[in-house]
């Protein structure tokens, strides 16, 4: 039998008894420090940590308890993969629905009747009631130059004015003091939407943020759902037991009854209040801006409650566990809309939205662009930045893979499409204008009329190029990666270095071009897929050796360059104090007793 997890505390204890939670002792400081055990404890494959003493707060923290393959499967009961696979086989056989094909799978049946919430007259999350006071929580201060302490793993349960809809969405909150945080609605986001239509019927907005839930509930907060589709029912699926919810102490709507701590209160119409710098998940700092302010009327939390928290900054971290498991799930339901569509896969390397492989059985010339287009409007897919399309069959979570498709298939003067000046993910800089930038799709599905393009030599290919140093003085190192890219790492200009490089007669060959700054190892295959893809802007860094213009059509062909560097304006990459690295490293043995 697989064990179910009403609780956040049941998860913990189990996770404890795999060898899964490690408690440490030692005190710890929720400024910074924190950060780095938990950063360090996942490059290391270490269990996820529950603090007992951190400092300022009688409350104890947990942290990375999905920071890995084998949590996230502990807490689901299976592989993503598998749940991924039944549920698109499951919902491509009931339509039109059949007897036998409810009876086929009729365990899968049996979630979705487990599926729907339910209220109950009371819950753990209500056991202890108290007066605002945030300053009483374990709150992080993440990253040096952070605008201040985040809650990091918020469950924010809103419901539309005019519908009555739930939404549970994750949504980074600044504390500004013990009773107003800052509400980060990105864009594309459900709780911005239900917010927006509060603003337009001038109606009082009350909401509630759950901390500390089952793990089936975050993910399922975490999880890029359809609109409208209620977070709480999935996460009675995933879990085959339904999501209890309770009614509000001190508001009107139903809040997860389970929870460590419910914050109750509302976000008045209107009011905006700056929030901000954070260090996010695509490795930078988000610059600040102005959002919606929450106002806490009231705390309510279980006896001996457990703080989540969670860390996100340049990749691996625990955000890559979460959304690889999460698309695992939902990746496959793509065919549903679109049955073309044999895989999908975002890379966690890029930040998810930077860059999306699509396999797709392309049935006539250019479906795959038209694929293409439509997953662009497609929910939170609608924010991806940059799709490669590939045949299937090809693996599209091997990198290699999709490039060397790149490599073979890819002609800038077919296959290129640049998509300028529209919506863009709230986090993402490159364009210098917060929710507007520009995308790009790479058409590598192979032509039957058109022969692949010749190879280059595998094994002089890596050092074949190595006199291209010489082109500029500013270049510090150079790879030829997947045998398709030319990566040049530089602490110059990256502009007059990619120019010169696609001018250059010897690398007339090469697929594409790519400049990164010098903060990027350009032979960590991680580091240099985060390096590149989040840094350009398309429209402004993306050239090619060849282009000109036909009318108002620009006309692309030769080899692709890409301008990865780091431009003024740019917010910084997150880096930890030299002093809380050194601390840590000091005490590092302390924590593991």
């Amino acid at each position: 039998m697989k064990p179910t997890f009403r609780t956040l505390g049941d998860f913990a204890r189990y996770l404890e008894t795999q060898g899964e939670l490690h408690r440490v002792t030692a005190e710890v400081d929720p400024c910074l420090e924190i950060t780095e055990i938990a950063s360090r404890a996942i490059r290391e494959g270490k269990p996820a940590l529950w603090f007992e003493r951190v400092r300022g707060s009688s409350y104890p923290l947990i942290i990375n308890t999905l920071a890995s393959d084998r949590r996230c499967e502990l807490a689901l009961g299976c592989h993503p993969d598998e749940l991924g696979q039944e549920l698109i086989s499951f919902l491509g056989d009931i339509v039109p629905p059949k007897p036998s094909s409810l009876w086929k799978h009729r365990a899968l049946a049996r979630r979705f009747l487990a599926a729907p919430p339910r209220r109950v007259s009371s819950g753990i999350a209500q056991q202890i009631i108290e007066e605002p006071d945030l300053d009483s929580l374990p709150v992080l201060t993440c990253w040096p130059g952070d605008g201040g302490r985040f809650i990091t793993l918020p469950q924010v349960v809103t419901y539309d004015p005019r519908t009555g809809k739930r939404n549970m969405g994750m949504y980074r909150m600044q504390v500004f003091d013990k009773r107003t945080t800052g509400m980060h609605w990105q864009i594309q986001k459900g709780g911005g939407f239900h917010y927006f239509q509060a603003e337009k019927l001038e109606r009082p907005f009350e909401l509630a943020v759950a901390l500390g839930t089952d793990p089936a509930l975050l993910m399922a907060t975490i999880a890029a759902l359809p609109e409208n589709i209620d977070e709480a029912m999935f996460a009675g699926f995933l879990r085959r037991h339904r999501t209890e919810m309770v009614r509000g102490s001190s508001i009107g709507i139903d809040v997860p009854a389970h929870a460590e701590f419910i914050l109750e209160g509302e976000v008045p119409l209107h009011e905006r209040r700056p929030e901000g710098p954070f260090g996010d998940h695509f490795g930078h700092y988000s610059h600040a801006a102005d959002f919606p302010v929450f106002h806490l009327r009231r705390i309510t939390h279980r006896r001996n409650a457990v703080y989540p928290a969670t860390v996100v900054g340049i990749p691996p971290m625990e955000d890559k566990f979460l959304g690889d498991a999460t698309q695992q799930i939902l990746g496959p339901l793509a065919r549903l809309v679109h049955p073309e569509v044999s895989s999908l896969w975002a890379y966690y390397e890029a930040g998810f939205h930077n860059l999306l492989a699509v396999a797709v059985d392309q049935r006539y010339a250019k479906e795959s662009m038209k694929t293409a287009l439509g997953l662009m409007g497609m929910a939170q897919l609608s924010l991806t930045k940059c799709i490669v399309l590939v045949s299937e069959g090809v693996n599209v979570r091997d990198f290699d893979a999709v490039m060397k498709e790149v490599r073979d298939n890819f002609d800038p003067h077919f296959d290129f499409v640049l998509i300028p000046r529209v919506p863009l993910d709230t986090l993402d800089f490159t364009s210098f204008t917060m929710n507007l930038g520009s995308r790009m799709i790479l058409d590598a599905t192979r032509k039957p009329a058109r022969p692949p393009r010749p190879r280059l030599e595998r094994e002089p290919g890596a050092r074949r190029f190595d006199h291209l140093r010489s082109v500029h003085p500013g270049i510090s190192d150079l790879v030829l990666a997947h045998d398709t890219m030319l990566v040049v790492r530089t602490s110059g200009s990256g502009r007059e270095i990619l120019e010169a490089l696609l001018r250059h007669p010897d690398t007339k060959d090469i697929r594409m071009v790519a400049v990164v700054s010098d903060d990027v190892d350009i032979r960590d295959k991680e580091n240099r897929i985060w390096g590149i893809f989040t840094r350009f802007d398309c429209e402004r860094d993306i050239l090619f050796s060849e282009q000109r213009l036909i009318g108002i059509c620009p006309v692309y062909g030769g080899v692709m360059g890409i301008d990865a560097t780091w431009k003024t304006g740019y917010p910084g990459a997150l880096r930890m104090t030299d002093s809380i690295r050194k601390s840590v490293e000091e005490r590092w043995e302390t924590y593991w007793k």
